[in-house]
């Protein structure tokens, strides 16, 4: 079976190397490279920075992946089923890149952008930016898994060869498919066990990151190419295919957007400790239970403004004058700076096969939030 090779990937080239981290945090990068940074997963701490390996790959030889798994921040457990999948410690590396990236653009233009910078106690809250970061933990984590079994570089894991679509003669089930199937499996054994029921915030971390488990789960295609004279599509192959990262990143911003609050009220049934939205006028007299697709938080969150325990404030933050400086500035005002960029201009395709273009420059202001 040929691996991926038809079936479009742009997730597929591995990012830069850093220290590993699962499902769990992102610090602010755009002022380091990945080799600085590093991000660890316990399924219990989500987001605690620590000191990258500082080298470009792993040597391929045999043990090099138990060395990575040894210098990967995790649980005993988890590092005893690290040491047993091979291909596992990069995939996490990749899982923590693609979640950072995703979360910075999500919040590029929001008062908390992402951004952790020593001041972890952000996590011990029950924030609503605490339940976006489980979320997004767990949807990079689950979707570089299921694309790291297609494509090859997990040992215990391959393509997703049953669609689970009843057969039809004009389609032939072929390419790799993205294994989410696998990927949810395995993610469900590696994160352990949930926290006491009594747990309200337990109860609240692993709701939210059921939510991005499901956002990825959400954006399962089948995609299929055409095969026949003149593009009749005659015959089509078809394959399971995630869809591209950026979309779940959307889905899991817009629950962040309409996030729920939530206390906590006890089923006598069950005997267990209930996540509930607090009744609103009008509404059920006890409230009504999150949906499975509500991210929950338990308090309100502080401004981000001004240097605190929980941020680096916005000060010299970049904005744009037109939608974002009023909020990201926090009504103190913003500086403009006048720059020069310069840029290919005026291209023109030589014979045969090159561009020539010449560059042009051309001023460009930059708004920066006053301190």
């Amino acid at each position: 079976m040929k691996r991926g090779s038809d079936a479009p990937n742009s997730w597929n080239k591995p990012p830069p190397s850093g220290a590993q981290r699962g499902a769990a945090g992102f610090e602010d990068v755009s002022e380091q490279p990945i080799s600085a940074r590093g991000l660890s997963l316990t399924g219990r701490d989500v987001l605690t920075p620590f000191p990258g390996l500082g080298t470009a790959a792993a040597p391929a030889q045999a043990g090099a992946h138990l060395k990575q798994c040894d210098l990967l921040k995790l649980s005993r457990r988890q590092k005893q089923l690290c040491r047993r999948e091979p291909g596992l410690a990069e995939t996490l590396r990749d899982a923590a890149h693609l979640g950072l990236l995703e979360c910075q653009f999500q919040f590029r233009q929001e008062r908390w952008n992402c951004s952790l910078e020593g001041r972890t106690g952000l996590l011990q809250r029950g924030f609503k930016e605490t339940a976006f970061l489980y979320a997004m933990s767990a949807a990079a984590l689950t979707h570089a898994l299921a694309r790291a079994c297609s494509a090859g570089r997990m040992e215990r894991c391959t393509c997703d060869d049953s669609p689970g679509l009843e057969s039809r003669q004009a389609w032939q089930w072929g390419v790799c498919g993205d294994n989410l199937k696998y990927s949810t499996k395995f993610l469900s054994n590696f994160l352990g066990p949930k926290r006491g029921s009594k747990d309200l915030r337990a109860r609240a971390d692993a709701h939210n990151t059921h939510v991005g488990i499901k956002a990825v789960k959400s954006g399962l295609r089948t995609t299929c190419k055409c095969h026949g004279v003149s593009g009749s599509c005659a015959v089509r192959t078809c394959w399971k295919q995630l869809s591209p990262f950026r979309e779940t990143g959307t889905v899991l911003k817009l629950r962040y957007d309409t996030a729920v609050k939530v206390s906590s009220a006890t089923n006598e049934a069950l005997g267990r400790l209930e996540l509930w939205a607090p009744a609103k006028p009008g509404g059920p007299a006890k409230g009504l239970a999150p949906r499975p697709g509500d991210l929950v938080y338990m308090e309100d969150s502080p401004s981000f403004c001004r240097p605190s325990k929980y941020s680096p404030g916005t000060a010299g933050r970049v904005c744009s004058r037109d939608t974002s400086c009023s909020s990201l500035c926090c009504g103190r005002g913003y500086d403009t700076q006048s720059r020069m960029v310069a840029f290919s201009c005026h291209c023109q395709v030589q014979w045969c096969c090159h561009v020539e273009c010449q560059q042009c420059a051309q001023q460009e202001l930059v708004y920066t939030c006053k301190r």
